[in-house]
C-alpha cells in the first residue's frame, strides 16, 4: 500500500480542474471526479468503498437529527476567530448547516463552489449557510478565502459537535496511510484522524430540522436544487 506519487497527485489536480469546470449538477461533477480518481488512485478508491461499507452497516450519521426533530445548538468559533451561534443565525432566518472535511477535501471544494454559485438564490429566499470543519483557524481561513464563500466557516475543534450528532468517524489505518500525504495532525491540532460525515441540516427560525442530507459516503452530497427547495420552504414556513 503506497501514498500518492507526486506525478499522481498533478493528475488529480488537472481532474479537479476539469470536473470543476463541468457544466450539469453538483453529484455530476462528484462521480466524474470520483471515477478520475479511482484510475489515477485505485487504492485509494478501494479503500474508501470498504470504509463506506463499514459505515454503513454501522449505521454512519443515522442517528443524527431528522426533520421534526430540534437541532442542538452550538457556538463555535468562526475563521476570523468570533463566535458564532446557532439561535442568533436563526433570528435572521433558516439556517443550512454543512459539514464539510476540509479545505483539502476535492469533493469539499466542488460542494462549496456549487453552494457559493447558487448564494444569490439562497439570500433571496432570505436564508443562511454556515460551515463546519473540524480545522483549525488557519484553515478554516484558508478554506473561506481560497472558495470565495460568503457565508461564516466555523471549526469544530476535536469534532466535539460533530459526535454529539452522531457523525463523527475515525477513518482507520488503511485510510491513513494512503492519505499519508496530507498533514492532517496540523489541519486539526491533533492526531485522532477523526472527520465528520458530510451533512446538511436545513433549519427553521423554529429551530427544528427541515430537511437533511446524510451520506456516509462523502462522495455523494446534496444537490443544490434539493438544498434550495429546502429553504424556500422552511422561509415560507416563518
Amino acid at each position: 500500500m503506497t501514498s500518492l506519487s507526486p506525478a499522481d497527485a498533478e493528475r488529480l489536480k488537472l481532474a479537479f480542474q476539469r470536473c470543476r469546470d463541468m457544466e450539469g449538477p453538483l453529484n455530476e461533477q462528484l462521480r466524474a471526479y470520483a471515477d478520475a480518481g479511482r484510475e489515477i488512485f485505485p487504492a485509494y478508491g478501494d479503500a474508501v468503498d470498504r470504509l463506506v461499507e463499514r459505515l454503513g452497516q454501522n449505521g454512519g450519521g443515522e442517528n443524527a437529527p431528522r426533520p421534526g426533530e430540534v437541532m442542538p445548538p452550538f457556538v463555535l468559533p468562526d475563521d476570523r476567530g468570533h463566535l458564532v451561534a446557532l439561535p442568533s443565525l436563526l433570528k435572521r432566518g433558516p439556517v443550512a448547516v454543512m459539514f464539510f472535511r476540509g479545505h483539502w477535501c476535492p469533493y469539499c471544494r466542488l460542494n462549496v463552489r456549487a453552494v457559493i454559485q447558487a448564494q444569490d438564490r439562497i439570500n433571496a429566499v432570505g436564508a443562511q449557510i454556515v460551515a463546519i470543519m473540524p480545522e483549525t483557524q488557519e484553515y478554516t481561513e484558508k478554506f473561506r478565502d481560497d472558495s470565495g464563500a460568503s457565508f461564516p466557516v466555523l471549526t469544530d475543534l476535536d469534532n466535539g459537535y460533530a459526535l454529539s450528532l452522531n457523525l463523527a468517524i475515525w477513518l482507520g489505518a488503511e485510510i491513513q496511510q494512503l492519505l499519508s500525504y496530507q498533514d492532517m495532525a496540523k489541519f486539526h491540532g491533533n492526531d485522532g484522524w477523526m472527520l465528520p460525515i458530510p451533512a446538511v441540516f436545513v433549519v427553521g427560525r423554529d429551530g427544528l430540522v427541515k430537511a437533511r442530507f446524510v451520506d456516509p459516503d462523502f462522495r455523494k452530497r446534496m444537490e443544490i436544487d434539493h438544498l434550495l427547495e429546502a429553504l424556500e420552504s422552511a422561509s415560507r414556513e416563518n
